[in-house]
C-alpha cells in the first residue's frame, strides 16, 4: 500500500527539501569580509559546473537525495540528468506538458554551494578572485587585498526566462543604458551597457522554458554564450568569460508546430534528456498527493482512481496524444474532488469533509477544458470522460478489492431496501441507512483506512457501492435533484 506522508492540515503535503525560503537567509558572521581574509581562510575558486560535479557527488557517495520533489524520473530521467552534470554539459528537457520539467531545473539550484563569494556590489556576481567588468578591476587594483566581499546565498544564483515571442536580445543578453548615456558617457563606453538576465545569472544557473517559442534570431544572441561563454552587445567588443550553467525545457511538438531549437543552438547544448509521464500508477498517485493543495481529506482509494482515470485519458484514442494530458490535470482533479466534499460537509453541517466516490463527477465538466479532444469527438467530451473515470472506479475496485468477501454490502440493499447518497447526504446519513455491515472493517483496511472516521467509513461504503453497480451487482438510479440511489 502506497503511504503518503501529509502536513496535519488538508491543504499541502510535506515534502522534504522542497519549501523555498521566500527571503534569503542572512550569511553567517564568521564568513570573510574582505579579499585578503578570503585567501587566508583557503577558499578555492571553482566554477559552477566543477561545483554542481563535486555537491552532486557528494551526496550520490552519501546516499542523500539529489533531487527533492521530483517524482517518477528515478530509474528513467535522473541518471540522464546526473551524468550530462558530471560532464558539464549544458542541457535541455524535451517532454510534453506537464511533467515536471521546470520542476527539476529548479531542483538544480540544491546542488550549489550554499554561500560563494562575491564582489560586494557587482550586478554580474564576479568572484572576488576574477573580476570581469573594467569598474570591478579598477576597484581591485585601488584596494588589493581590502577589495570588499559579499556572500549570495544560492537561492539567489539561479535565473529563468519563459521564452515569449516578444522576448528580445537586451532582455536576454543586454542593450546600451540610455539613461547611462544622459548622464554624460560616451556612447562607446562599455560602461553604459545594462546586462540582461543571462549575464546577470553568472556564476549561477540560467533556465529558459519554452526554448522553441523563442525567436530564431533571439536564439542566436545565445551561440557565443553556449560555445565561448562570452556575450556581444550590439557594437561592444565584450570579452567578458561568463560562468553558468545554462539549461532549456520544451515540447516535441513545439518543433514542428510553434518553433523550433535553430540547429546551431542545438549542437551547442552537451545533452538532450527525455522525460515522461509517471510510468506507473503508484507514482502518479504520490505525485498528486505530494502536489495537490487539499482543503478536504480525499482517501487513497479516490487519489488511485484520479491517477489511473488521468492515465486512461492520456491513452485514450480519443484524445490528441500530441498535446498530452499534464499531470496538472489530475492534480486539478483531487482538488476539485476536496472542494465538493468541503461544500457539502458546509451544507450538511458535517464535523469532518472526506471525499467520496460520488465527489469525483464533479471533475468532468470542471476539467474538460484541460484535454485537447481528437476532431471528430465534438460533443462527447464528457461523454468519453465519464466513460474513462467509471473504468478508473472499477480498475482500482479490482486492484484493491479483488477476492474481498462482499457480501456484507449486497445484504444491506437486499429485499428491496435502498441507501441514498448524494451532494446533500452527510456521511452519518449514509451510515444509518446501511447499518451494521458484516466485513466493514476488513474492506477499510484494504482501502487503506485502519480506524476510521464516519466520513471515511461512508466513503468506503460509497465506493463499494458504486463498484458493484459498474461490476452490475447492484441496481443505481440517479435523480434529476442530484440524489443517488443504490438497490438490490
Amino acid at each position: 500500500m502506497l503511504a503518503v506522508r501529509r502536513s496535519a492540515t488538508y491543504g499541502h503535503p510535506v515534502t522534504p527539501g522542497t519549501a523555498a525560503a521566500l527571503v534569503a537567509p542572512r550569511p553567517p558572521a564568521d564568513l570573510p569580509t574582505t579579499l585578503g581574509a578570503l585567501r587566508a581562510g583557503g577558499h578555492r575558486h571553482a566554477s559552477v559546473k566543477d561545483e554542481l560535479r563535486r555537491n552532486l557527488l557528494a551526496r550520490m557517495r552519501a546516499g542523500q537525495t539529489r533531487f527533492p520533489g521530483v517524482v517518477g524520473f528515478d530509474e528513467t530521467v535522473l541518471p540522464e540528468l546526473e551524468r550530462a552534470l558530471l560532464a558539464g554539459h549544458d542541457v535541455v528537457l524535451l517532454g510534453e506538458r506537464g511533467q515536471g520539467k521546470t520542476r527539476l531545473l529548479r531542483s538544480l539550484v540544491g546542488l550549489l554551494d550554499e554561500w560563494t563569494p562575491v564582489i560586494a556590489g557587482s550586478e554580474l556576481n564576479e568572484h572576488p578572485y576574477a573580476p570581469l567588468t573594467a569598474a570591478s578591476r579598477r576597484l581591485a587594483a585601488e584596494l588589493g587585498e581590502d577589495l570588499p566581499v559579499s556572500w549570495l546565498h544560492r537561492s539567489l544564483r539561479y535565473g529563468e526566462k519563459l521564452a515569449t515571442p516578444d522576448t528580445s536580445v537586451g532582455d536576454l543578453i543586454g542593450d546600451v543604458d540610455p539613461v547611462k548615456v544622459a548622464e554624460g558617457r560616451a556612447l562607446g563606453d562599455p560602461e553604459t551597457i545594462h546586462f540582461g538576465l543571462v549575464p546577470r545569472t553568472n556564476r549561477g544557473i540560467f533556465a529558459i522554458n519554452e526554448l522553441p517559442d523563442l525567436a530564431e534570431r533571439i536564439q542566436v544572441s545565445l551561440l557565443n554564450v553556449l560555445e565561448e561563454r562570452d556575450i556581444q552587445v550590439r557594437g561592444y567588443q565584450l570579452r567578458l568569460p561568463l560562468d553558468l550553467l545554462l539549461v532549456a525545457s520544451a515540447n516535441p511538438e513545439d518543433y514542428t508546430n510553434r518553433g523550433r531549437i535553430i540547429t546551431p543552438l542545438k549542437d551547442r547544448f552537451g545533452a538532450e534528456v527525455r522525460t515522461h509521464y509517471p510510468l506507473e500508477v503508484a507514482l502518479e498517485v504520490e505525485l498528486v498527493a505530494q502536489e495537490a493543495r487539499l482543503v478536504a481529506e480525499v482517501p487513497e482509494h479516490l487519489l488511485e482512481v484520479l491517477a489511473r482515470f488521468t492515465r486512461g485519458v492520456r491513452e485514450s484514442p480519443s484524445v490528441d496524444p500530441a498535446s498530452g494530458v499534464s499531470a496538472r490535470f489530475s492534480i486539478a482533479a483531487a482538488e476539485t474532488v476536496a472542494a465538493a466534499a468541503l461544500r457539502r460537509s458546509a451544507l450538511t453541517q458535517e464535523a469532518e469533509p472526506v471525499a467520496r466516490v460520488g465527489d469525483l463527477a464533479t471533475v468532468l465538466t470542471v476539467l474538460g477544458g484541460k484535454v485537447e479532444f481528437e476532431q471528430g469527438e465534438e460533443g462527447r467530451e464528457v461523454e468519453v470522460l465519464a466513460h474513462l473515470l467509471r473504468t478508473a472506479v472499477a480498475e482500482t475496485f479490482r486492484s484493491r478489492l479483488a477476492g474481498a468477501d462482499l457480501s456484507g454490502f449486497t445484504d444491506a440493499v437486499a429485499e428491496g431496501r435502498t441507501v441514498e447518497t448524494g451532494d446533500l447526504v452527510p456521511a452519518t446519513a449514509l451510515l444509518q441507512q446501511v447499518g451494521a455491515i458484516s466485513g466493514l472493517g476488513r474492506v477499510l483496511e484494504r482501502l487503506g483506512t485502519a480506524d476510521p472516521s464516519p466520513g471515511q467509513a461512508a466513503a468506503g461504503v460509497e465506493f463499494v457501492l458504486e463498484a458493484l453497480h459498474l461490476t452490475r451487482r447492484l441496481a443505481k438510479d440517479e435523480m434529476p435533484d442530484g440524489r443517488t440511489v443504490y438497490g438490490g
